[in-house]
């Protein structure tokens, strides 16, 4: 379903303020899938889902080769029979204002995490979410 029509869910929404391990799949520059664990976290009134990273991790590699129109990703997490996956345009960020935004809400959803001095931010604007919830 389109962004649009989902924004405003409260099963969703919900469901993406439960801690939960999220996979994050991005697409290598040889065109195959790349997926890892992460945690993810979705901020509807700004349409994006944020994940924090290291700079040189290959989730952050495969979407910078991507360029500067950004890379087509997907973000999903399951509880059960209980499904949602975010699928949108990824772009790294390093700007200090971004990836603080992101680690406060990557706090709110987890736990406050390390220190990083290599740290970025994955942000991704969402298109659209599929689901069961």
């Amino acid at each position: 379903m389109h962004w649009d029509e989902m924004a405003g869910d409260p099963a969703l929404l919900e469901f993406w303020t439960q801690r939960r391990v999220c996979a994050l799949t991005t697409v290598r520059p040889d065109g195959r899938p790349h997926t890892v664990a992460v945690g993810a976290t979705l901020d509807p009134p700004a349409g994006l889902v944020r994940v924090i990273t290291y700079r040189s991790s290959v989730k952050v590699a495969n979407v910078r080769a991507a360029g500067a129109a950004g890379a087509p990703v997907s973000v999903s997490q399951v509880d059960g029979g209980r499904w949602s996956t975010v699928e949108g345009t990824a772009h790294v960020r390093e700007e200090p204002d971004r990836v603080a935004e992101a680690v406060r809400r990557y706090a709110l959803r987890y736990r406050e995490p390390r220190p990083n001095p290599e740290r970025v931010a994955i942000e991704i604007t969402v298109r659209s979410v599929l689901g069961r919830l």
